[in-house]
């Protein structure tokens, strides 16, 4: 999971794991087109976001195309937001259970 936090760590990387997002399926060209980078330093990009798993190559014929792979991102949504997450439902359904408790003290139940 650090390589995935490394590769997440630089905003030219998250810029373009956002156009895969947008847009799954492209090439080089396609990426080198949209930022602004040389071919060379996205194509170091996309090789670093490749070694952390977030995206998947596919070869159609001589083209190589760059595809998003939520499943590491997902991850880290599981084992970090999810833990905030489940506190704060929690801390819902106890200030929901606290104001009927009100309610029905109020009403003389």
């Amino acid at each position: 999971m650090s390589d995935v936090f490394k590769a997440l760590a630089d905003e030219g990387r998250r810029d373009l794991l956002d156009s895969l997002y947008e847009k799954n399926g492209q090439t080089l060209a396609d990426l080198t087109n949209l930022l602004d980078m040389s071919r060379q330093a996205v194509s170091k990009h996309l090789k670093i976001l490749e070694d952390a798993n977030l995206i998947t190559i596919h070869w159609r014929g001589r083209e190589k195309l760059h595809y998003l792979n939520p499943i590491p991102i997902a991850e880290i949504v599981h084992r970090w937001v999810g833990r905030f997450e489940e506190a704060r439902l929690e801390n819902l359904v106890d200030l929901k259970r606290d104001s009927e408790i009100k309610t029905e003290r109020k009403n003389g139940l």
